[in-house]
């Protein structure tokens, strides 16, 4: 399930590249809030503090709350690096 979410979420962040609607920014950021605090849990279940935490600050980077305004270069620099990130991890923890 964990790298489900990783693909995911890495497809939404890499889909932000393009130019949308700002709804689906919108709707990009809540998914992102919720996929990487689940993964978070997951990360704490498993006793991977050090992951739990990074993925605990995404969440909180991404949420559609109190958005933080990078503008759309370093979003775009963000969303790519992130993608990437989670793309790496996609095999290095068990479900």
């Amino acid at each position: 399930m964990e790298n489900l979410i990783r693909l995911g979420l890495a497809a939404l962040l890499l889909s932000c590249l393009a130019d949308m609607p700002y709804g689906y920014y919108q709707l990009v950021r809540f998914l992102a809030m919720v996929g990487f605090g689940y993964l978070a849990y997951q990360a704490q279940e498993n006793k991977r503090a050090a992951e739990a935490i990074a993925l605990v600050l995404l969440a909180l980077l991404f949420q559609p709350l109190l958005k933080v305004s990078l503008g759309r270069t370093l979003w775009n620099v963000v969303d790519v690096a992130v993608a990437i990130w989670l793309l790496t991890k996609l095999n290095s923890n068990k479900d």
